[in-house]
């Protein structure tokens, strides 16, 4: 074999190798996936899902973007929980965007724990929304005839109510500080956040939350031998007791120390419109 020859086979021998890497490398990296969501009088808005996992540059991607979610609370809910309805009902559009998102990209059984929780969390509050605007203005959520048996959304190919997402959903996820990231559109309710839930700050946000709900002298009033607790706490009893009693569970969250043989009773629930 001649110079040239032997040249030439090496040269054309480490470009297939070059472009094996650049294949391997390209196939082996997270994929995103892109759903279009088209809005009749506005632009086309893009909604970036990316499978969770590091990027070229290290961050860490959600399976979810809650961008939109996020967008719409900052703009009508304040740092106190109260919501601007009147704010919602004039970005309609937008909302009905982020509750298509959720229709067109749903958890699967390989989604980690943190992203299905926030997802559904945020559809949750989302839809909880919706239908306040579906009949406002009203005084409560209870005006409305079965608010949380309405299956109004569909989310993939199946109808959905409230009461399906929290119980059916979410309850079973054994994770009882969601009581306090859900909202129910009333005074006695959790605060709405003025923040979507992440994956990536879940922890966080569900310990905030929860704190929030135990400090609120509205919704529940603490000492060391007396409580007056959320009827949430009557309600959903055995979530609160799945690693211990109801007192450990309020002891992990509240600034005191409460008494096991703490004298226990109920405030009465306000279901007027969390405005």
């Amino acid at each position: 074999m001649t110079k040239a020859s032997l040249s030439s086979l090496i040269k054309t021998n480490t470009m297939k190798y070059f472009s094996v890497l650049v294949f391997t490398v390209l196939t082996s990296s997270c994929w995103v996936t892109t759903a279009v969501v088209n809005d009749k009088t506005e632009s086309t808005r893009e909604i970036t899902m990316a499978k969770k996992g590091p990027d070229m540059s290290g961050a860490t991607l959600q399976y979810f973007d809650h961008s939109i979610w996020q967008e719409l609370l900052e703009n009508n809910v304040s740092v106190n929980g109260n919501v601007d309805y009147k704010g919602f009902k004039s970005d309609t559009k937008t909302l009905k965007i982020y509750i298509e998102s959720l229709s067109n990209i749903m958890p699967t059984s390989d989604w980690p724990k943190n992203d299905k929780l926030a997802y559904w969390i945020n559809a949750y509050n989302a839809l909880t929304v919706d239908l306040i605007l579906r009949s406002y203005p009203l005084k409560s959520i209870k005006d409305i005839k079965n608010p949380w048996d309405q299956r109004l959304w569909k989310l993939g190919d199946k109808l959905y109510n409230l009461n399906d997402i929290e119980h059916e959903i979410l309850r079973k996820m054994n994770e009882p500080r969601i009581h306090f990231a859900i909202v129910c559109a009333s005074v006695s309710c959790p605060k709405l956040q003025n923040e979507a839930f992440t994956a990536s700050h879940l922890e966080a946000q569900l310990t905030n939350a929860t704190k929030e709900f135990l400090a609120d002298t509205s919704k529940n009033e603490l000492s060391e031998n007396s409580i007056k607790l959320s009827k949430i706490f009557k309600w959903f009893k055995k979530d609160f007791e799945q690693k211990g009693s109801l007192i450990d569970f309020l002891n992990t969250y509240s600034d005191l120390s409460i008494s096991e043989s703490a004298k226990k009773s109920y405030k009465d629930y306000n279901w007027n419109l969390n405005d």
